[in-house]
């Protein structure tokens, strides 16, 4: 499996892999030009480490997130609703910012999305 990671920009968040712990990490704000074209790597690696992982947590902590991040996030998370059907342990960890209600409102938006477990946390300053 490929490695993953990318370094935060002003409009993008990090992304990476820490395979000890098998966890991808999404960090920063997302509002690239185009979402689309940003997101389709990370959703094709997901793809890919999906089939060879076992399990994998989506440790995610982005404190804006425009319309077009929102659906490839959605599309990010069919991918792991298909690996668990398959049995694979996936799950995420939302972190939201308290002084920030809209980002605690779609975390649980997206929870009602999945089956997968999903937990919300208050992000750490």
């Amino acid at each position: 499996m490929k490695p993953i990671n990318l370094v935060q920009t002003s409009s993008t968040p990090s992304i990476s892999f820490d395979p000890a712990t098998n966890s991808l990490f999404i960090i920063g704000e997302s509002y690239p030009e185009n979402s689309f074209d940003f997101y389709a790597p990370i959703i094709l690696w997901l793809k890919s480490a999906l089939k060879e992982l076992t399990e994998l947590t989506m440790d995610i902590a982005v404190t804006y997130m425009n319309s077009s991040s929102t659906k490839c996030t959605l599309d990010m998370m069919d991918v792991m609703e298909d690996a668990y059907s398959r049995g694979v342990k996936t799950s995420i960890i939302w972190h939201y910012d308290r002084e920030n209600p809209r980002s605690y409102e779609l975390a649980e938006d997206f929870r009602e999305e999945v089956t997968f477990p999903f937990e919300i946390e208050v992000l750490s300053k």
